[in-house]
């Protein structure tokens, strides 16, 4: 298979995971108790876990062989302080849609990186697809928990949203691929700072909403999470 087109499937796979989200969130009707508590807080966390391995295994260590450490530690601490400058004008203007917001905001330059990996050939380029689409899957489950929150907005109209998104993954993957492939320093920059960013988020949100009283599931599901990122690692090493 031509490597273009390996990587729209990449993206494309990566971006239907978005509406897979959508679709397991719609569920309700089985034990909605336990899903609204602790299966809920257990796929935050899972989410959480798939977001630090993507962080640990594929985009620090491709971005630090691409950036001197000086250039690495700036990046990483400038993504953090974006993501947080992010969160802080979300948190401004009241919004019920940090979830969705934040769903985006990692998924496109992640899905970036994967095209610009996918032209230069790493092998690391399966993996991040396979993590970036791990992740999708729940963030999409907690956004679709959270625009459905209020009932102002439809089930139908939702899940049409979620599949225009999904066609987010083939389009910024192969923006990666055509334009920053010869472009090392702003693809490790883009690496750097979408891994500050998460690192970020997963502390700042993702960890708290998380945590459950008297639970021990969704600490259990983010060492799933990760675990999913170490065997990929470990196969694609």
């Amino acid at each position: 298979m031509p490597d273009v087109l390996l990587a729209i499937v990449y993206g494309l796979f990566a971006g239907l995971m978005i509406p897979a989200g959508g679709y397991l969130a719609s569920i309700e009707r089985i034990q909605p108790n336990w899903l609204e508590q602790e299966f809920r807080h257990s796929v935050i966390a899972f989410g959480g876990g798939i977001l630090v391995s993507a962080v640990a295994f594929v985009l620090v260590p491709e971005a630090l062989d691409l950036l001197p450490i000086w250039a690495s530690v700036l990046t990483f601490f400038a993504g953090g302080a974006l993501f947080a400058l992010l969160e802080y004008l979300q948190s401004k203007k009241a919004s019920q849609n940090a979830q969705f917001i934040a769903m985006l905001t990692d998924f496109v330059p992640e899905a970036a990186s994967l095209g610009a990996m996918m032209a230069a050939r790493t092998p690391e380029a399966a993996l991040l697809a396979f993590l970036i689409g791990a992740q999708n899957l729940p963030e999409a489950f907690n956004a679709w928990r959270e625009l459905r929150g209020g009932r102002h907005h439809r089930r139908a109209h939702v899940m049409r949203i979620f599949f225009v998104l999904a066609l987010i993954g083939p389009a910024a993957v192969l923006l990666g691929y055509f334009f920053l492939a010869d472009r090392p320093i702003l693809t490790g920059t883009i690496m750097m700072v979408a891994a500050g960013g998460i690192l970020f988020l997963t502390f700042q949100d993702i960890a708290v909403k998380a945590h459950l009283k008297y639970k021990q599931a969704p600490s259990l599901a983010a060492l799933l999470g990760f675990s999913l990122g170490m065997v990929g690692h470990a196969l694609v090493s």
